[in-house]
C-alpha cells in the first residue's frame, strides 16, 4: 500500500519523544482529589452556586447554544447586558463579547493593523496575540520584553497608524508590563495602544478592574483591552473593550466576530454572575495577590528560583525541560497539580512550573503546596 501523506508526522512525533516534549491530554474527573495550583481560576468562582446556577438557568432559558454567529441570531440580551456590565465595571465605553479570549485578541489585532500600519509586539506575549499579529495585514515588529525605550524606537521609524500589542501581566512568568510608560510612548507617536489583561481582569486595579484600570488608562480614547471570562469570571469567553468607535468597527471587521458562533448562553450568564459577585465582594482581588505573594515568599525560602508575581501567576525555574515535566508529574503523585512550562511554549528556552494562585486557597493549603513542590524539587 502507499504510503499516507501524513507520513512526515511520524518524523515529528520522533523528534518530539527524544526531546522530551510530548504533549497528552488528561481527562480530569469532575472530582479531583488533588489541590489544585494549575488551573487559573483566580478568584475560585467556577464552582460557586451562583455562578453555576446562572449557567444552568441561562441555558434552560436561551438554550445550550447561541444558533448562530453574533450578527445572525447568536446574540442575546444576556449577551448585551454582559457587555454593558463589564465595560462599566473596568470603565471603558463599550464592550464586545467573543466565543474565546483567543477570538477576542485576533479581533482587536486583526482588525486593528489594516495594510500599512504597524503592529509592535513584546516578544513575551501570549500566542493569540502572536497570531493576531501573523494574520494582521499591517507590519510586525517585535520588541525586547517590557521594554518601553524599544518601543519608543520603533514607533519612530514608520509613518501611519501604529499599534502596540502586549499583555498586561505575562502568562509564563507572571511579571507585568510598564503599561504607563508603553501609554506614554503610544501618545508621543499616536499609536493606539492594545493590551491583553487576561491575568489582571478580577486580580489587579480597585477591586479586580484590571491592569489598565490600575494604570490610569481605562477609557482613554487610545486604549483597547481584551480579557478573559475563563478565569477570574470562571466561565468561557472573552471581550475586547475600548471606545465605542472601536468596537463598532469590530463588529463590522473582526473575522472571529461575523464568522464564529456567538459565546453560549450558559457562558455568557456565568461570567454575568461571576462579575456581579466580583463586585460585592473586590476583597477576592486582594486575596489572590495575597496568596501569590505568600506563594513566592515560602518558595524562595526553601532556596527555589521563583520569580516575584506581579498577580496571580508564580513561576518556579526548573534545570531542564525533563527536571520540568519529572517535578510536575511528581507533584501530582503526591496530590498536588501544577502547570509545566517548557519550549516551544516559553521562547527564552527556559522550562519552569507555572502556579496560579487562588482568592479560595487557605494559609494551609498553601503552606501544604510549597512542602510538596519543595520536596519534589530536582
Amino acid at each position: 500500500m502507499a504510503g499516507s501523506p501524513f507520513d512526515w508526522i511520524d518524523e515529528q512525533a520522533r523528534l518530539r519523544e527524544e526531546a522530551g516534549l510530548v504533549r497528552v491530554l488528561r481527562p480530569r474527573p469532575a472530582e479531583s482529589p488533588l489541590l489544585d495550583l494549575a488551573g487559573n481560576d483566580y478568584l475560585g468562582l467556577t464552582r460557586h452556586p451562583e455562578v453555576t446556577d446562572a449557567a444552568a438557568a441561562a441555558a434552560r432559558r436561551w438554550g445550550a447554544g447561541a444558533t448562530g454567529s453574533r450578527l445572525v441570531t447568536g446574540t442575546t440580551e444576556l449577551h448585551a447586558e454582559l457587555e454593558r456590565e463589564l465595560a462599566d465595571f473596568c470603565g471603558f465605553e463599550a464592550a464586545l463579547v467573543l466565543s474565546s479570549g483567543y477570538a477576542a485578541n485576533l479581533a482587536a489585532v486583526t482588525a486593528l493593523a489594516p495594510h500599512g500600519s504597524l503592529i509592535v509586539s513584546d516578544a513575551g506575549n501570549h500566542a493569540s496575540l502572536i497570531d493576531g499579529c501573523r494574520l494582521a495585514r499591517g507590519t510586525t515588529q517585535v520588541v525586547p520584553h517590557t521594554d518601553p525605550a524599544a518601543v519608543r524606537k520603533a514607533l519612530g521609524t514608520h509613518e501611519g497608524p501604529a499599534v502596540v500589542v502586549t499583555d498586561s501581566v505575562f502568562s509564563v512568568d507572571g511579571d507585568a508590563a510598564p503599561l504607563p510608560e508603553l501609554a506614554a510612548g503610544c501618545r508621543e507617536a499616536g499609536a493606539g495602544l492594545v493590551v491583553d489583561d487576561a491575568h489582571g481582569l478580577g486580580v489587579l486595579g480597585d477591586g479586580g478592574r484590571g491592569a489598565a484600570y490600575a494604570a490610569g488608562l481605562a477609557g482613554a480614547a487610545d486604549t483597547v483591552v481584551t480579557v478573559t471570562l475563563s478565569k477570574s469570571l470562571g466561565s468561557q469567553g472573552g471581550a475586547v473593550l475600548g471606545p465605542a468607535k472601536v468596537i463598532a468597527h469590530l463588529v463590522n471587521a473582526a473575522r472571529t466576530l461575523i464568522f464564529d458562533t456567538g459565546l453560549a448562553p450558559a457562558a455568557a450568564g456565568s461570567a454575568l454572575a461571576a462579575l456581579r459577585l466580583l463586585r460585592r465582594e473586590p476583597e477576592r482581588a486582594a486575596r489572590a495577590r495575597a496568596v501569590a505573594a505568600t506563594l513566592h515568599e515560602l518558595l524562595t525560602g526553601e532556596g527555589l528560583s521563583a520569580v516575584r508575581p506581579d498577580a496571580a501567576v508564580v513561576s518556579v525555574r526548573a534545570p531542564s525541560p525533563e527536571a520540568a515535566v519529572r517535578w510536575a508529574a511528581d507533584c501530582r503523585r503526591a496530590g498536588l497539580a501544577v502547570g509545566c512550562f517548557r519550549p516551544p511554549s516559553v521562547p527564552d528556552g527556559v522550562s519552569r512550573l507555572r502556579l496560579t494562585a487562588r482568592a479560595d486557597l487557605s494559609d494551609a493549603q498553601v503552606a501544604e503546596a510549597v512542602a510538596t513542590i519543595s520536596r519534589t524539587a530536582p
